[in-house]
């Protein structure tokens, strides 16, 4: 699937579209950006972000962008996550992306043998002026597909 397929159907997706949370960037899968809008039905008690939609409006990405990086030869699952507030969130938030050459040469690396990788991936969700409202860590599995006999 073209990433911006990919893009439309998570747009579309009910846990995303009825949380308020729409990916904003998505051409390759390398980079995405994805927004979580403050409304009266996503917002919490005191009136600010959802924590549950904050981490969720990260959770899918690190796992598909490093499974459609590295190709078929590979398994790639979420192993583990967690969530730092360092601020509450009163506004539209933002999370970024990025999968570099040296993190898949990295994961290559240490999987070459057939090992499995187990490796963080952090992301800052932050208001559009910059603002850094939580960070999120996401674990990933990452092994090599064993070949069949």
């Amino acid at each position: 699937m073209k990433a911006s397929t990919l893009r439309r159907v998570l747009n579309a997706w009910p846990p995303f579209l009825f949380a308020g949370i729409r990916v904003v960037e998505f051409d390759t899968y390398r980079y995405a950006k994805v927004r979580l809008k403050l409304a009266w039905y996503n917002r919490n008690y005191v009136r600010t972000q959802f924590g549950g939609n904050l981490f969720s409006m990260t959770d899918p990405f690190w796992m598909i962008m490093v499974l459609k990086s590295l190709g078929n030869d590979y398994i790639v699952w979420d192993q583990a996550g967690e969530i730092r507030f360092v601020a509450p969130g009163r506004e539209a938030v933002y999370a970024e992306f990025r999968v570099e050459d040296t993190v898949l040469d990295q994961l290559r690396a240490a999987t070459a043998n057939g090992e499995k990788c187990l490796r963080w991936f952090d992301t800052d969700i932050r208001t559009a002026s910059g603002e850094l409202v939580a960070t999120v860590r996401k674990q990933l599995y990452v092994r090599r597909k064993r070949p069949k006999a």
